[in-house]
């Protein structure tokens, strides 16, 4: 089943979500801070986030907005007040859904899987042939696998998933490495070189596709076009 961060400085909120939830066999992992959300969402797989607005030094629409700067994961948020600038506000922050509290188990559930499952099907990117398999881990082109790194997979899959848009180093660095990483820019040039080398054996015209954007990093065109 799925591996569920819940985010909420109420211990109490943590153990009754946990306990509605592990029934069904999902992993329940805990985080009373928001800061340390983002960064546990940064540094380990997590498949949902079920997170608390009203928090103390940085709220859940922080959190929201921060995680979406790296990532697509689905994000139900809970909030105390059936408030609709609130609804708005965590909506236009990447949130994917939304519950107040008290909430009804069932309810609760019901999203979950509703998520769960549309993450699923858009977890599969496909360009001119080349499919990106986030659930599998796999990048295939016309039904050959091509074997690339962790960090090479992530990166190529974040390209795949926002085509057009330039991506600085710092940026691939977050998606790939996690915050907080050391790594430097140079690192990246490394890892771009080496995934275009692996997608070019396979016949794929990588080159059409992923771009250097001078200045700024990388880019994907989903359409193959010369520069």
């Amino acid at each position: 089943m799925a591996k569920i961060l819940i985010v909420d400085d109420e211990a109490r909120m943590l153990d009754l979500i946990a306990l509605y939830l592990k029934p069904y066999g999902h992993q329940v992992l805990k985080e009373t801070s928001g800061a340390d959300a983002v960064e546990r969402i940064a540094d380990e797989p997590v498949d949902l986030v079920i997170l608390d607005i009203m928090m103390p030094d940085m709220d859940g629409w922080e959190v929201c907005k921060e995680v979406r700067s790296f990532s697509d994961i689905p994000v139900i948020m809970l909030t105390a007040r059936d408030e609709k600038e609130d609804v708005v506000r965590g909506l236009k922050t990447g949130a994917d859904d939304y519950l107040t509290k008290p909430f009804d188990e069932h309810e609760l559930l019901a999203r979950i899987e509703a998520l769960l499952r549309r993450s699923k099907r858009q977890d599969v990117e496909e360009c001119c042939g080349l499919i990106w398999n986030g659930q599998e881990r796999s990048l295939t082109y016309e039904d050959t696998a091509i074997a690339l790194t962790p960090k090479e997979f992530d990166t190529i899959g974040l390209f795949l998933r926002h085509p057009g848009r330039a991506f600085s180093r710092e940026e691939i660095i977050e998606t790939a490495w996690g915050l907080g990483s050391d790594t430097e820019g140079r690192t990246v040039d490394t890892h771009i070189r080496n995934l275009r080398e692996k997608v070019r054996r396979s016949g794929f015209p990588v080159d059409d596709h992923l771009k250097t954007v001078w200045g700024k990093g990388y880019k994907w065109l989903a359409e193959s076009r010369q520069e």
